[in-house]
């Protein structure tokens, strides 16, 4: 008789909808658990019950999620998303599997606390402030003398991220979070505030075990100023491995992973390189959002989605690949269309132009004609996603400022008076936060 192996994965939405089938190639089964009694709005569509085997409600106390885990008796609990980090911890240290542990979680989620416990360490970090009162915001902000960020302390993707200029800003932002339900249906008692960071920004995604840590990929993102927002992600490219930025990029964010205990699993972080050196923007103690797991492992032959199979199936294959440094044939990114109004969408114009383009290897719709669609202002608001390569990177920069030149007004029928929305959260687009 076959010995059943199972895993356990936390909220597996976004991207880590594409890890069952890669642990059923591996002989494992997959059992989920939901932090939340409802999957969160925007990820409904990624979320793929028939993949697992059972899925756990958390109708009761952590030690009665346990008690029905046992009768699985999985060898590892992962974190698929954002929302399930906390519970992974809980959940894997209360088994007694590979884990974290739990007296760093809340700093793994936090994203005030986050920042102060590396910079406890010694670490390079922003300063910042966490406050649900408005008077004390205002006067950090007239201290601090410059343009600030402000933010949700615990969410996912760009929400509620506002970029301030002005104490009218401040306030604005301050409003537009506190006591409200952000996108992890999570509810906002205060903002955290932070200096605006100059610079590049790039994401480093790895997988860990044992304390071991493989960097699967880095990309750097580009923005521009659209829609009232300062810095709009518009696409992200997948950089080699070694280069000036790259090194001092890894070297810092192994050493954040290390002050923040994270010795098992994927992590996907955003980082700032700043003419002071690179700063950390934030931390997801879980894979990269949007799909782009799946579109580097397609180009570079491997990634972090199956290096997060293998730290878990295979820990002594993954010990002895982890120092392996992925080779980058060539050049690919992710390039989103940018929505320039809400409504009820009737229909695109031209996406043959772009699909006609030499680097484009795959355009996924995310919302269609009569859908309805959001204005861009955020990481949950792409309508296209188009994703390039190319042997010759000159070919793929080329075809993504064809993709800038092309978006617009113009390439949109829209029906501005229908009720405003937006399409499927699950699909990809070219960030990393959800």
């Amino acid at each position: 008789m076959t010995e059943r192996k199972r895993i356990v994965i936390v909220d597996a939405y976004s991207s880590a909808k594409r890890l069952p089938p890669l642990f059923r190639e591996a002989g494992y089964e997959c059992v989920h658990v939901q932090s939340t009694r409802e999957v969160p709005a925007r990820f409904t569509g990624s979320f793929q019950p028939a993949q697992f085997v059972d899925n756990l409600l958390p109708d009761g106390s952590l030690a009665e999620m346990q008690t029905a885990l046992k009768e699985h008796a999985p060898t590892y609990v992962l974190a698929g998303m954002e929302s399930g980090v906390e519970l992974a911890d809980a959940l894997s240290e209360a088994l007694g599997l590979p884990s974290n542990g739990t007296a760093l979680s809340t700093a793994r989620r936090d994203k005030y606390l986050m920042i102060e416990t590396i910079k406890a360490s010694g670490l390079a970090g922003t300063e910042q402030i966490r406050t649900a009162d408005l008077d004390e915001l205002v006067s950090w902000y007239a201290a601090l003398g410059r343009r600030a960020v402000v933010k949700p302390p615990s969410s996912a993707g760009s929400d509620g991220v506002a970029f301030c200029d002005s104490v009218a800003d401040v306030v604005r932002a301050f409003h537009a979070i506190v006591g409200r339900e952000n996108a992890l249906t999570g509810h906002n008692d205060a903002v955290v505030a932070q200096e605006y960071l100059d610079g590049a920004e790039y994401y480093v995604n790895t997988v860990s075990r044992d304390g071991r840590h493989q960097v699967c990929d880095i990309w750097r993102t580009t923005h521009v100023t659209a829609h009232g927002v300062l810095d709009l992600l518009d696409s992200t490219h997948l950089m080699p491995r070694r280069g000036p930025a790259q090194d001092e990029l890894v070297d810092y964010t192994l050493r954040v992973l290390d002050v923040l205990g994270i010795r098992h699993g994927p992590v996907h972080a955003e980082v700032k390189l700043t003419p002071d050196g690179p700063r950390l923007i934030e931390l997801g103690a879980r894979l990269c959002g949007a799909d782009l797991p799946h579109f580097a492992g397609s180009v570079l032959g491997g990634g972090q989605l199956d290096a997060t199979v293998r730290a878990v199936t295979d820990p002594a294959g993954f010990a002895a690949g982890a120092d392996a440094e992925y080779r980058l044939p060539g050049a690919a990114a992710a390039v989103a269309l940018l929505a320039p109004a809400s409504g009820r969408l009737l229909r695109y114009r031209g996406l043959e132009t772009l699909e006609a383009l030499e680097s484009v290897r795959e355009v996924r719709i995310v919302v269609r004609p009569g859908d309805a669609i959001s204005r861009t202002v955020d990481d949950f608001g792409y309508p296209v996603a188009a994703f390039l390569r190319h042997e010759v990177p000159e070919v793929v920069w080329r075809d993504y400022l064809s993709i800038r030149q092309f978006d617009g007004p113009a390439r949109y029928e829209i029906d501005e008076a229908a009720r405003p929305g937006g399409g499927d959260p699950g699909q990809p687009h070219p960030g990393g936060g959800s």
